[in-house]
């Protein structure tokens, strides 16, 4: 029987049941390729895969069993919105891992809803989410810039005329191969400066410590 009822109530729906679990195992795929392949692969951080998956399939399933009660797309949205906006307390989330969460609600979202269309337009879109990804992470398509702030002692040749010099002091000291330089703060005090210098990294892997603009007061 496709349909046994309790107390008004289904025990099981065979034509229910099958969707939800194509489009969770289709939607688990997909969202799978995503962070393992394409997020973690550069990144190799265990928290946010393990904070990506799970909130994907909390995403799923709350929309898809809430649409089956006829959820509104204004609801809808209003969930995908709060969710999207998440910060953590304990640390603030950086733009690349805010954008794959935001991704990974969007696909969990689409493959929840999309009941409605084919599943060869619901595969295309997740593709092409996939695609487009791959595109902005390949280094064949951009080349990857990295910046550190220096705190510099040699206020000498901070100069505009010495900055060929300032450059190789910096490659000297850093081993790093510095495009550009940019020159901030200046205490002439301490006869020290904050510059900005801008390379390109050896390695595909993120380096979040890139995104630290100055030390903690603790340290």
């Amino acid at each position: 029987m496709e349909e046994l009822e309790l107390m008004e109530t289904q025990i099981y729906n065979g034509g229910d049941f099958m969707q939800l679990m194509l489009r969770f195992f289709f939607n688990l795929v997909m969202v799978l390729f995503i962070i393992h392949f394409l997020y973690y692969k550069k990144s190799k951080r265990r928290d946010y895969y393990f904070t990506f998956f799970l909130i994907s399939i909390s995403i799923f399933f709350l929309i898809f069993l809430l649409g089956s009660v006829k959820l509104k797309i204004g609801f809808a949205l209003g969930l995908f919105a709060i969710f999207g906006i998440i910060r953590y307390r304990t640390e603030s989330m950086p733009v690349r891992e805010m954008t794959y969460l935001f991704v990974i609600i969007a696909v969990s979202v689409i493959n929840a809803l999309s009941v409605t269309i084919s599943y060869v337009e619901l595969i295309s879109t997740n593709l092409l989410f996939i695609v487009s990804i791959w595109v902005c992470e390949s280094n064949r398509w951009l080349t990857h810039v990295s910046y550190k702030l220096i705190q510099y002692d040699k206020i000498e040749l901070i100069k505009p005329e010495c900055e060929k010099d300032l450059i190789a002091d910096l490659h000297r000291r850093t081993g790093l191969d510095i495009i550009k330089i940019e020159v901030g703060g200046i205490d002439f005090l301490r006869d020290t400066a904050v510059i900005k210098a801008y390379y390109e990294p050896k390695c595909e892997e993120i380096n979040s410590v890139d995104s630290i603009n100055k030390m903690s007061k603790e340290e």
